[in-house]
């Protein structure tokens, strides 16, 4: 069977393949489930809060089932605007929201609206590995800038301007970004868009993080960006992180009115619509007790943080930017590496630094984290991420495992 080149170009995603090793390992040794600390994958220990569970089974129950439009419900459409308007204060019309199969469609669906043929799509290395695959998906090419602690792990204005080119067709950026759980300064944002808007380019920012949050100087939309900046933003979120609906795929676009009837006629045939019980569930998330909920679910979210990230500061495991949201440390490495003895990580050989270390503490410390191979090209040997998306009993008893290796 001939296998196309676009297929063939995919990498695997290391998280998972990880994941499964640790599962593996964990079952072999005898140790069961349970005694692997998972601290590897993205996804909230909460899940939906009751609200959201009692809407879903009341859909179900009312035969609530049958397609909807593809841009969504309205009623849903009307909910997320007006968690704009509560959460960042922000008029948006509700419009140019476009409800999809969770943040993925909505990647796919603005990437093959804006992207042609031999695009290239500037991106902070390091950024999350699947946002590379959607540019590539509609034929593009995913451009990774190196960007360092001295950038907040992101792209900055001073590096999209020289790394421009005929080719460049826009930016796409992630604030709060997966893997490093940091953001762009509003000023360096505005900077960004104003220069991609002079250039005729297109500005995608991938906010699926953004309720998660911590702290005001970065907690805002692209959205709100001044002088229409933000009207001209594409902007990808999901019900999957602040909203705990990891499983139920849902996410949604909000777009610049001209997009909005491209986008739907695309998700028309790709998707016809977006799970119609998951709909309906997702406008019980905007209720006051549920926002009450995922609010104390944020500061448990900040207090795990800032529990963990000073301990792997003190263990040697360096996290040089603090995270400002999400639930990430993106934590260097290298020194552990060197006492450890771990060969070091190249282009011929990628299974050596993080990716040595990420096994050495499965076997040492029966703990399961991410090395920084899915997360670009720069230096994925030298960053390891943790996940602080798991209890506060779990993440106390990961330090002490750590302590005792280390």
């Amino acid at each position: 069977m001939r296998i196309t080149q676009r297929a063939q170009r995919v990498e695997p995603f290391y998280v998972m393949e990880l994941a499964k090793a640790a599962a593996e390992m964990a079952t072999r040794s005898g140790l069961g489930q349970r005694e692997m600390i998972y601290l590897n994958i993205g996804e909230p220990d909460f899940t939906a809060p009751p609200l959201v569970q009692a809407a879903a089974e009341l859909a179900i129950a009312n035969g609530r089932s049958q397609y909807t439009q593809a841009t969504g419900l309205p009623r849903l459409r009307e909910a997320i605007s007006g968690w704009y308007t509560s959460r960042f204060g922000l008029n948006i019309d509700p419009s140019r929201i476009v409800v999809t199969a969770g943040a993925s469609a909505a990647l796919q669906l603005a990437c093959l609206a804006l992207i042609e043929a031999g695009d290239e799509v500037l991106m902070p290395d390091p950024s999350y590995p699947c946002n590379r695959q959607f540019v590539q998906a509609a034929e593009g090419r995913a451009v990774l800038v190196p960007s360092g602690p001295e950038q907040r792990f992101q792209l900055s204005p001073e590096q999209a301007e020289p790394a421009w080119n005929p080719a460049t067709r826009g930016v796409l950026l992630a604030p709060p970004s997966n893997p490093t759980a940091t953001s762009i300064a509003r000023e360096a944002l505005q900077k960004i868009a104003h220069f991609v808007r002079s250039k005729g380019g297109v500005t995608m920012v991938d906010e699926i993080y953004l309720g998660l949050s911590f702290d005001d100087a970065y907690g805002h939309s692209a959205l709100g960006l001044p002088d229409g900046l933000g009207d001209d933003v594409i902007s990808i979120n999901s019900f999957s992180k602040y909203f705990n609906m990891t499983g139920w795929r849902l996410g949604w676009l909000v777009l610049p009115p001209a997009l909005v009837p491209i986008v739907e006629r695309l998700a028309q045939n790709l998707f016809i619509c977006a799970s119609t019980i998951a709909q309906h569930a997702a406008l019980a998330c905007f209720e006051p007790a549920s926002l009450a909920e995922y609010e104390r679910r944020r500061a448990e979210f900040k207090a795990r943080r800032d529990f963990f990230i000073p301990e792997l500061n003190r263990l040697g495991l360096t996290v040089p930017v603090m995270p400002d949201g999400a639930f990430y440390g993106w934590a260097d490495v290298s020194a552990q590496n060197q006492r450890w003895g771990l060969p070091a990580a190249s282009a011929q050989h990628p299974e050596g630094g993080s990716w040595a270390l990420a096994f050495e503490l499965m076997k040492r410390c029966q703990l399961a984290t991410t090395p920084g191979r899915d997360f670009g090209q720069a230096e994925p040997g030298r960053y390891l991420r943790f996940s602080y998306a798991n209890s506060m009993a779990q993440l106390q008893e990961a330090v002490k495992r750590l302590e005792a290796a280390l």
